[in-house]
Order: structure tokens, then C-alpha cells, then sequence
């Protein structure tokens, strides 16, 4: 087997989405379109760009917005199925997908890049203790991955795979 060369996420501050099985770097946080989506596992975030995962073999589903054309997604480093990518829709108000992944949240864990939660650390916030910013940048991290819990689930425009 050959060697597996990852794409790094360069460290900009802010939040990535790694795989929760490898902690493979998946995404930007700011790369999120939607985080009102479903998928049969539960909720799911609408991406625009995802970097080291791997696309299936192309199938047609029929899911709660009508028929699309998607290819399953998988962690290049591990293999686990993260989600899928749409490659077309029937109905004309759905083709803002087309080209788009859907992530399970499941599978994903947020963190912010080493260099940021170093830097954070490192600076403190000035009332001597020294660790505050890091302190804040942990409870904006829960609030990235608790942010919208209770008003996902009823969302029309959601996507559940069936």
C-alpha cells in the first residue's frame, strides 16, 4: 500500500472539523453552509469544501427533498463513511446542493488549530492567571458543537436520507 498524504488545514484561528475516529482534518468551520440538515444518523452540516475524503460509487436517492444524485463520502485516513456529496437534483429549488457534502455530526469533532490554542495559552487575558483566553476559547468551542441543538430537528428544509 502506498503512502497517505494528507491535506493540512493551515492554522488561521479558527475552528476545524476532524474525523472523530482519526482526527483527520476535514473542514473549516467557516466553510459551513447549513447546520440545518438531517441524515439518517441524526443532524448533519451542509459543506461547501472538505479536504481528505474519498467519494463512492455514484447512486441515486430518494431523500425528504426529492430525488438526488449523491456519492457516499469516507475518511481517507480511516475509511469510515463521514457523509455524501450531491452531484444533482431533480427538483430546480434543490440544485443549490449540487456539489455540496452533508457531514454526519456524529462523526465529526471541532477543535481549533494547535497553533491557535497554543497561542491562546500562551497570552493569557491579563488578570494573571494566564490561561482566560484559553478558557474562553474551550467554552466557544462547546458552543460551536451545542450551537442550535433544539431548533435542528424542525427545519423543512433539512435533507434525511432514507
Amino acid at each position: 500500500m502506498g503512502r497517505l498524504l494528507l491535506v493540512s488545514l493551515p492554522a488561521t484561528g479558527a475552528v476545524i472539523y476532524r474525523c472523530k475516529h482519526c482526527d483527520t482534518p476535514l473542514a473549516y468551520a467557516t466553510d459551513i453552509i447549513s447546520r440545518m440538515f438531517c441524515c439518517k444518523n441524526g443532524k448533519a452540516y451542509l459543506f461547501g469544501k472538505l479536504v481528505n475524503v474519498n467519494v463512492g460509487e455514484k447512486d441515486d436517492r430518494e431523500m425528504t427533498t426529492g430525488m438526488h444524485t449523491v456519492c457516499d463520502i469516507f475518511c481517507v485516513a480511516c475509511g469510515c463513511i463521514l457523509g455524501w456529496k450531491y452531484l444533482a437534483a431533480v427538483e430546480k429549488d434543490q440544485r443549490y446542493k449540487v456539489g455540496k457534502f452533508i457531514l454526519d455530526r456524529g462523526v465529526l469533532v471541532a477543535a481549533a488549530s494547535p497553533a491557535a490554542a497554543a497561542a491562546a495559552a500562551a497570552h493569557g487575558n491579563g488578570n494573571g492567571n494566564g490561561n482566560g483566553m484559553w478558557q474562553q476559547q474551550q467554552q466557544q468551542q462547546q458552543q460551536l458543537q451545542t450551537s442550535g441543538d433544539d431548533q435542528d430537528s424542525d427545519e423543512e428544509s433539512s435533507d434525511h436520507q432514507d
